[in-house]
């Protein structure tokens, strides 16, 4: 309570009685605050008061016999007293001490109980049996009381004292007398379990107060969690039980709605959702349920109820009410009553702002017409309800206006009540009037509210009914007092303070008010028939009714107000039950002492109501009566379900035992990268407390998903609460049968719990599920909604569901997500985890706690030394289960001496070793066990014909049986007598094969059979496929004299180059048995992944799946096992390079990202199979069958110049795209189609936006104008001048009557979009303008500047609104969130920030390696995606700010990027000239290789000859194995683009150097940087190591070249003399000289010793991109921008040849290792091979799919190599041949960035490829003609060789003009195969029509 500031002038101005009244409003709210240092304030503030008591004592003594002196003295002893206690209770001794003694001077007693005794429930419900209540005394003594009235008198004369026997004091509020009920004690009555949960909510903090008796109750419970629980839960299940009954009856209501007090928020929430759905839903009203909501919030906790649930409700009953105009006056009374608690509650919770047309004034329009009624009551109940209303104000009212233009405050319904509670008595009397007073002097409100005393005079002069006076006197315009004042009286009541309800009453400035008058009676009349009151108290309610009724003169003679209290007598009289005969007996007398009362029409009155009896009203006369049985009686018979719980709970308990375990990290989606990780458990916990449902745990296999599983639920077990706690229910969901039905009570019937006991859990507990192997179970359904869990009825339950990763397509949320009975799913309860790998910290921590569990024979030193030196077992490990694995195994694989090193160890290796040692071991125990003489002869047997081989080949059977027979179930159900003759006995019932069971790798439960992990079932199955220990008999090579290439085989050659006198005899027959032949397992990644590596390894196998590929060519029951071995292959590695796949049939493999140049594919079956990212360059796919292929991306939209913005239209019907030339283009999205051209700009358009409808365009350019077209006819309509330099953006208001435009001159202009005109100019950045778009409803737009801000300005006024910074570079482009809430902003910084529009906090995206150029939002707002000069497209999760995909395709800086309006594509353009078009929820291309993102932009071989470097734009260096193209490290650390890179003279340190100017040195073998070299000022372009090791050289844009020492990083030389950047650099063989080339168009050659430049090299003419030395150094090679390359003589600096070499830029040199000839890579797409001596072209390498930036020469034992880097982000290995003048060169592999690579392909009639797919094709560089599109069927080109001599251009040079590539197998004619297969169709059955 906030009081005014008391001065001490206003104090002495105080009598004795208002000096005590002051001071002990002071200590009452001391007393209620909780502030400790407030209370002292109040305190004293009190003692103030108390002192001036005492100095007007002094100043006026009254005579000592005076009777009101006295009691006056004693009011000052008491308030002292109580003063003192409060001191003392606040921890203020002393102070008491001296205030206490002062009491003593008034004649106190020290002692004396205090006033402010708190009673035993601030609720006001309970009373002990044990104790009597404690009173709460009245706030005013009965002195002050009469002496206030006196006063009252005196100003107004018809006011008199209230009668003393009235309510002479406060009360207990109504309780209800009970025992408490001891520990698991059955309750007896729901109002039993009320009182004690209203004892335990308000008692706990403050229990001194209490009678013994209920002090020891309470400290019993506060010990006694479980007994809390139980009553909490007891409550909740009575609401359940409510829940589940579908009569609803009143009885049952009135037992729910009582336990509305001592309800938590939660329950009374879901408690109040029930009452008004059911009311919502039924079809006739349901008076019950509508009188059952009524209370309900009545009787709720202020706290509990919030804004938009009480709007909602009323505009529920709002429509009812309406709805119910011709019902019965009981169902338009029950409306009304339950509207006016609605309105109380959002009057008293401060609702406003309700929807003026929708709510507010229909509701009181409809109340208005409700005062024509001819019943009373409903008048009444109307007129209150509408006062309420007025009370909570709609958006716009007078009542609001007034508030607004008077300036003062008036106090509402929610300041009253707040008065009330407070006992401020007087500031409530008050607060009444200022609602009139607040409106003095408002001109247009002046009749709004009129004083009630006018009103009163009115009202008695009258003499009219009650009804005529509502309709006429009261108007429902107005905000009336007596609401206010009977809301005040509620809370009086409800707080049990009877005796200033009494005053209030008398003292009401609004008593004589009919409408106050009949809801004070009303109330009384309650009070009366509540048997919750004492007697006494009764008894004076309705003696008050009396006074009303007698007292004319007082009270008026309203008739229908002494009608009322006549009748609410009758009602009492009427009724004789148990506790309400008294009150009947007391009413009956008052009833006949009534009779002779007044005059004769009064007694006129009387007589004619007493003879038509009392009128039906509801008024409460008793308890509420509940059903029998009773909802809680419901609740109470149960089956006992906890003994079964404590058991499984121990049982689970002891299975878990001692386990190594880590606690797993997670990642929110499965797009997000790995270092994006959160504790699971945590989130999982945070899960279990939020109201989502389901949680899908997604990891790869053997990533711990069982594991967490197990622990979670023994976490879970540890912390269940018996009775009341969440039951954990971990369900194998292999184990049931088809758990999409049921799941749960099939789970628990296994656990052996009874049906009734299933029931009882069903019904009345809690569960969470945790379903773990959802892909084990081949599901498919969506568990949690086919289980209908959390439906009415059925079971409660969140759900933890685990699931392998790669089971999942990618739209499978809607199989997880909830949804409601409409099956609409609802992601808000949805969440999501996959768990990550594990790091190096927890790999550490796993061991160490493996050998303190374990003891194995390995120390943790062992483990750790083996994990730094074998090869990828680092990388093993990270996988929780071959992390157990490896640390079982490891000792076993390496033998004693081996060096670690040269330990190969893969996934497949750990699992061979790990069952080897598990049969092992079993073989062991099996000897040392006391086995039955024919077991032991058994065992004899297995043992001498190998135990361990016996053992495999068991698992080998079982695993194929479970396949073929189960369709890979893992759970096998064996029992004896029912799967006798199955093909289940040959595996658990034979004598020799139950020694097997015993030791094999399987667990059992019941007569359930498994293997003890899933991986090992699928190892099982593939070893069954491909074995090693049987390889030998398997498949076997065959010399042959043959060159390769012209062998009958499949695969020409391949990567892991196999000698060249060796041949794989592809003739011998397919094992038909083998699963590969009868199960497709291209989509199970985990045994793709085991045969992946098998394939890798076992050349046997390898063989063995070419076999299959072979022969699908002949028989097409191969078709399947050619599917699975060519996916297989491809996953391995393995580069189709020039072989023979002719005829093959391979429906439904997975070729994704395989490497496939120049293969012979003429008509093999390729339907649905997946090529996304397919390197087919040069193929021959003639004839194939593709209909269903899938390539995973869209054409793109290829233009003649750059292209600069995109725009869909906003049906998504149409892309506009914006051109370099001056044009804009409109493509039609159905099919791509161009249907509109417009031209007029004389410069780039820099963008084109459509109009919100559609039908207009406008558009800027760098010709300073903007154009506004018709889309309809194509013409400009304006041409708008007004900026004075180029126009770099343009944006539509969401209106489309205005547009906004931003310039280069450092404007934006908004323009109206109608006329073309210019109305306002904002001016404000400090440079240009790139980038503007409106926000929110267009009231302000955003603007982004090359000043590094964005800028936020109001529309209407132009003003700038707020500056937002915080980049560092210029922001190039801007977009809004669909919202309006949030701004994205691209920057040449190379971030992204997403800004706050109400705080301007921003978020900031990191991932571009160079500038972010272009920015759009997802229509949903979930996502940004963003261009840059990276060449990347990267989607962005606006909520986690990680980067979801990065799309790779486009080979320059991406300028736009825009959403469709559906978001399910984008569509992004560059300046390649291209639009590309990306599916949003593939995010195809993915990024498939281990390949750089970005431009590749140098390459260097090792010195060793192993390995090669590569360094990106993507920030990052890479090490390649240069056998096989597998990516050994990368290696991250310079903040931006990499440039170069070299190797050491040993191959063991590189140096690199990049665009953030330093140079790093790294360590090989770790790939940690060792070193960083700073002092260049601007980006490094090239690096070089000297020949001793001892320094490196770096070359850099600012001009120099500078000489570091490698030990310890100093600069030790500075070498200037170039006039522009320094481009490349290089040691002379003998490190005495360094050469360097610039853009400066010189090359120098410089003395190293000296720090001077020896020669200059002139003449070029153009910048100098590359110098190389050759290997001798006589000579030095500079090449040019110009495509020209110059040889010089480094001893004498002249120039020796010039060699034209490429038309264009060549970017990179590099000698021969025998100095005979030079390559260059050039812009051009080429690389090409020079003779040094006579400068001819010896060969060209072409169709690279972009700039070769970066190229390196080197010779291994096996051949010469050249070794390309390219724009695109490629790497290519070439192997190169020489025979006499002629160089052959061939593709040995390529690592692809992920783009689909066909240039040269042969589409010539390939049948059901789709028109969109062959436009792609076509656009990746194929030719030929599908077979559906040929205009003329004479006009078929045969063959390949045909169409590349139409089609092709001569190759430039001499040199072969086949290829580039190894010269094509031959084989046999293609009529040939396509006549063979057909005839094997026929031979096998039908041929299969193409869809």
């Amino acid at each position: 309570m906030v009081f005014g500031i008391i001065t001490p002038s206003h104090l002495s101005a105080l009598s004795l009685q208002q000096a005590l009244e002051l001071s002990n409003i002071y200590l009452e709210s001391a007393y209620r605050t909780p502030n400790r240092d407030i209370a002292l304030v109040l305190c004293h503030e009190a003692e103030v008061a108390l002192y001036q008591a005492k100095s007007v004592n002094k100043k006026y003594p009254a005579h000592p016999n005076d009777v009101g002196y006295q009691a006056l003295r004693e009011g000052v002893a008491t308030a002292y007293i109580d003063l003192g206690k409060l001191l003392e209770r606040r921890g203020y001794q002393s102070e008491a001490h001296s205030i206490c003694k002062k009491a003593e001077k008034w004649g106190g007693n020290a002692h004396h109980p205090g006033r402010l005794a708190k009673s035993s429930s601030s609720g006001g419900i309970v009373r002990l049996v044990q104790g009597q209540p404690h009173p709460v005394e009245a706030s005013l003594d009965n002195t002050s009381r009469q002496n206030s009235s006196v006063e009252q008198h005196k100003q107004h004369p018809k006011v008199t004292a209230d009668p003393a026997h009235v309510f002479t004091e406060s009360m207990c509020s109504p309780s209800f007398v009970f025992k408490p009920p001891e520990a698991d004690e059955r309750l007896n009555s729901t109002l039993q379990l009320v009182c004690c949960l209203d004892l335990l909510q308000s008692s706990f903090s403050n229990d001194e107060t209490l009678d013994p008796a209920a002090q020891k109750w309470l400290q019993a419970i506060k010990k006694d969690v479980d007994e809390q629980e139980r009553l909490h839960t007891t409550a909740t299940e009575i609401i359940r039980a409510f829940k589940r009954d579908e009569i609803k009856d009143a009885k049952a209501v009135a037992e729910v709605v009582c336990l509305a007090p001592v309800l938590n928020k939660d329950s009374f929430h879901g408690l109040l959702r029930e009452f008004y759905s059911g009311i919502d839903h039924s079809g006739l009203l349901d008076l019950h349920r509508l009188e059952g909501l009524a209370q309900l919030i009545q009787g709720a906790d202020p706290g509990h109820l919030n804004a938009d649930d009480l709007v909602k409700i009323l505009e529920l009953l709002s429509n009812r009410l309406r709805d119910t105009h011709q019902q019965s006056a009981n169902y338009m009374h029950q409306m009304t009553l339950a509207v006016s608690h609605v309105l109380d509650a959002m009057a008293d919770t401060r609702v406003t702002g309700l929807d003026r047309e929708k709510l507010h004034e229909p509701l009181s329009t409809y109340l208005r017409e409700l005062k024509g009624s001819k019943d009373p009551f409903l008048v009444y109940q109307a007129a209150y309800a509408y006062q309420a209303l007025l009370c909570v104000p709609d958006n716009e009212t007078i009542w609001q206006a007034a508030m607004r233009r008077t300036g003062k405050v008036i106090q509402g319904v929610s300041g009253l009540v707040s008065a009330v509670k407070g006992l401020d008595f007087i500031k409530f009397i008050e607060g009444l009037e200022d609602i009139q007073k607040g409106f003095e002097g408002a001109s247009k409100v002046v009749d709004l509210v009129t004083t009630a005393y006018d009103d009163a005079g009115t009202l008695f002069q009258s003499g009219q009914g009650f009804v005529e006076c509502l309709q006429e006197g009261l108007s429902f315009e107005r905000k009336r007092e007596w609401y206010s004042a009977l809301r005040g009286a509620d809370a009086l009541i409800l707080n049990g303070d009877l005796a200033t309800f009494s005053k209030l009453v008398y003292e009401a400035p609004c008593r004589y008010d009919a409408a106050f008058q009949w809801g004070v009676c009303q109330r009384l009349g309650e009070i009366a028939a509540n048997p919750m009151w004492d007697a006494a108290t009764r008894r004076s309610a309705i003696a008050l009714l009396g006074e009303i009724y007698r007292d004319d003169e007082m009270w008026g003679r309203q008739a229908n107000v002494k009608q009322w209290i006549l009748n609410i007598l009758m009602q009492l009289a009427a009724s004789s039950k148990g506790a309400l005969q008294l009150h009947a007996t007391v009413a009956e007398a008052l009833l006949q002492d009534l009779e002779g009362s007044g005059d004769s029409k009064k007694q006129n009155l009387h007589r004619v109501c007493r003879e038509n009896g009392p009128i039906a009203y509801p008024l409460k006369t008793a308890l509420p009566e509940f059903a029998s049985p009773s909802l809680l009686d419901r609740v109470q018979n149960r089956p006992d379900v906890e003994s079964n719980l404590r058991m499984l709970r121990k049982r689970r308990t002891k299975e878990r035992g001692d386990v190594v375990y880590i606690q797993p990290q997670a990642k929110a989606s499965l797009q997000l990268a790995d270092d994006t990780q959160f504790p699971l458990m945590e989130k999982v916990r945070e899960f279990l407390e939020s109201e989502q449902k389901v949680f899908l745990l997604l990891g790869d296999s053997g990533a711990g998903k069982s594991t967490f599983s197990r622990e979670l639920e023994y976490e879970l077990w540890q912390s269940y609460k018996s009775k009341t706690g969440r039951i954990p229910l971990n369900i194998n969901l292999p184990t049931i049968d088809k758990p999409e039905h049921d799941m749960i009570a099939k789970q628990l019937r296994k656990l052996e719990f009874t049906e009734p006991q299933i029931r009882e859990m069903k019904h009345h507990r809690k569960f969470v599920l945790i379903c773990d192997g959802y892909d084990e179970a081949h599901q498919t359904h969506n568990l949690y909604m086919s289980n209908q869990l959390n439906q009415p009825g059925e079971w409660d339950a969140q759900m933890i569901i685990s699931c392998r990763s790669e089971y999942l397509g990618s739209d499978y949320q809607d199989r997880f997500q909830p949804g409601d009975r409409n099956n609409t799913s609802d992601s808000t309860l949805f969440q999501e985890a996959v768990i990550t790998p594990f790091t190096l910290d927890q790999v550490q921590t796993y061991i160490k706690q493996y050998v303190s569990v374990h003891q194995p024979l390995w120390r943790v030193s062992d483990y750790e030394e083996a994990l730094n030196l074998i090869p990828s077992l680092k990388d093993l490990v990270k996988n929780p289960f071959l992390m157990a694995l490896s640390l079982e195994v490891l000792p076993r694989m390496v033998d004693p001496g081996q060096h670690l090193s040269t330990t190969r160890v893969t996934r497949v290796t750990l699992y061979d070793h790990f069952v080897e040692q598990w049969l092992e071991r079993g073989k062991k125990r099996l000897g040392e066990k006391d086995l039955s003489p024919q077991a032991r002869e058994e065992f004899e047997r297995l043992s001498a014909e190998g135990f361990t081989l016996n053992g495999i080949g068991y698992l080998k059977r079982l695993a194929v049986a479970i396949y073929k027979e189960q369709d890979g179930h893992p759970v096998v159900e064996y029992s004896q007598l029912n799967d006798e003759g199955t093909w289940k006995v040959a595996f658990f019932n034979q004598r020799h094969k139950q020694l097997l069971l015993e030791v094999s790798p399987l667990t059992r439960t019941g007569n359930q059979h498994r293997f003890i992990h899933r991986s090992l079932l699928e190892y099982s199955l593939t070893r069954a496929i491909f074995d090693p220990q049987e390889k030998k008999n398997r498949v076997a090579f065959k010399p042959s004299s043959r060159r390769r290439g012209n062998v009958v085989s499949i695969l020409g050659h391949y990567s892991d180059d196999s000698s060249e006198d060796e041949s794989i005899d592809l003739q011998q027959e397919p094992d038909f048995d083998s699963p590969l032949v009868w199960r497709n397992f291209v989509d199970d990644h985990s045994l793709i992944q085991f045969l992946k590596e098998r394939a890798q390894h076992e050349p046997a196998f390898k063989e063995q799946l070419l076999i299959y590929i072979e022969h699908s060519k002949r028989d097409k029951r191969l078709r399947k096992a050619a599917a699975n071995a060519i996916t297989i292959l491809v996953r391995a590695g393995v580069k189709f390079i020039g072989s023979d796949l002719r005829g093959i049939r391979i429906r439904g493999a997975d070729l994704s990202y395989g490497i496939f140049d120049s293969v012979q594919l003429q008509g093999a079956d390729l339907r649905r199979v997946d090529l996304q990212g397919v390197w087919l360059r040069q193929a021959d796919l003639s004839k194939a069958k593709m209909a269903g292929a899938r390539f995973g991306e869209f054409p793109s939209l290829r233009e003649d110049c750059m292209v600069q913005s995109c725009d869909y239209s906003p049906d998504g019907s149409l892309l506009a795209v914006s051109l370099y030339n001056g044009k804009i283009v409109i493509y039609t999205t159905s099919t791509w189609e161009k249907s509109l051209v417009l031209d007029g700009h004389t410069g780039p358009v820099r963008r084109a936006v459509f109009s919100p409808q559609g039908n207009r365009m406008a558009s800027s350019s760098c010709d300073k104008t903007l154009r506004l077209w018709d889309m309809e006819t194509g013409t400009c309509q304006y041409t708008l001048t007004d900026h004075e330099d180029e126009v770099n953006c343009v944006a539509y208001s969401p209106q489309g009557d205005q547009f906004a435009s931003a310039s280069d001159d450092k404007t934006l202009k908004l323009w109206n979009s109608a006329t073309g005109n210019c109305y306002r100019t904002l001016s404000g950045h400090t440079s240009g303008v790139t980038s503007v778009v409106y926000v929110l409803k267009g009231e302000q737009i955003a603007s982004g500047s090359e000043d590094f801000t964005v800028r936020l300005w109001n529309v209407e006024t132009g003003e700038c609104d707020r500056i937002l910074t915080g980049h560092s570079d210029r922001v190039w482009n801007i977009a809004c969130s669909p919202g309006g809430d949030q701004v994205a902003s691209a920057s040449y910084d190379k971030t992204i920030r997403l800004w706050n529009l109400e705080t301007g906090a921003y978020q900031l995206l990191r991932g571009h390696s160079n500038f972010v150029i272009s920015i759009a939002y997802s229509p949903n707002g979930g996502q940004v995606a963003s261009g840059g000069q990276d060449g990347t497209v990267r989607l962005w999760d606006i909520e986690t700010g990680n980067c979801l995909h990065t799309l790779t395709g486009h080979v320059d800086v991406v300028t736009d990027v825009v959403y469709s309006p559906k978001g399910d594509q984008i569509a992004s353009n560059s300046f390649d000239s291209t639009v590309r078009l990306w599916h949003v929820s593939d995010g195809a291309p993915r990024l498939h290789s281990s390949g750089h993102i970005s431009y590749v932009n140098d390459v260097k071989c090792s010195p060793k000859g192993d390995e090669i470097a590569t360094c990106s734009m993507d920030c990052t260096i890479r090490l390649w194995d240069i056998e096989t193209g597998t990516c050994r490290r990368i290696l991250s650390g310079h903040s931006f683009s990499v440039s170069c890179v070299a190797y050491s003279p040993q191959g063991d340190w590189i140096i690199s150097g990049g665009y953030d100017a330093s140079v790093r040195l790294w360590d090989v073998k770790t790939g940690i940087s060792q070193h960083t070299f700073t002092g260049h000022s601007d980006r490094v372009n090239s690096v070089a190591y000297s020949p001793n090791g001892n320094q490196v050289a770096s070359g850099s844009d600012d001009h120099t070249v500078r000489l570091w020492n490698v030990a310890t990083g100093d600069c030790q030389r500075i070498l200037v003399a170039h006039a522009a950047s320094v481009m490349s650099i290089e040691f002379s063989p003998d490190g005495r000289w360094i050469a360097s080339g610039s853009k400066d168009g010189a090359g120098c050659i410089w003395d190293v010793g000296s720090a001077t430049y020896q020669y200059v090299l002139d003449g070029h003419g153009f910048w100098v991109s590359d110098v190389a030395y050759s290997p001798q150094g006589d000579q030095l090679a500079t090449a040019c921008g110009n495509g020209i390359v110059r040889l010089w003589d480094t001893s004498t600096g002249d120039c020796l040849s010039t060699l034209t070499c490429h038309s264009i830029c060549i970017r990179c040199i590099t000698y021969s290792p025998e100095g005979d000839l030079v390559a260059t890579g050039s812009d051009d797409k080429t690389v090409r091979l020079w003779d040094v001596a006579s400068g001819e072209c010896r060969a060209v390498i072409s169709n690279f799919q972009g700039v070769v930036l970066g190229i390196d020469w080197v010779t291994t034992l096996d051949g010469s190599y050249i070794v390309g880097g390219c724009q695109d982000g490629s790497v290519l290995k070439w192997q190169i041949t020489q025979e006499d003048d002629r160089c052959h060169v061939s593709l040995k592999w390529c690592l692809t960035n992920g783009s689909l690579n066909m240039e040269g392909a042969s589409i010539q009639d390939v049948r059901g490829l789709t028109r969109v797919n062959k436009q792609l094709l076509m656009q990746r560089g194929a030719i030929g003609e599908p077979e559906s599109y040929l205009r003329e069927t004479s006009k078929k080109v045969a063959t390949m060789a045909s169409v590349i001599s139409k089609l092709k251009r001569p190759l430039e040079g001499k040199v072969q003009k086949s290829s580039a590539i190894v010269t094509l197998p031959a084989g046999r004619p293609e009529h040939q195969v396509e006549q063979q297969n057909e005839q094997q169709d026929k031979q096998q059955g039908a041929l299969t029509v193409d869809p």
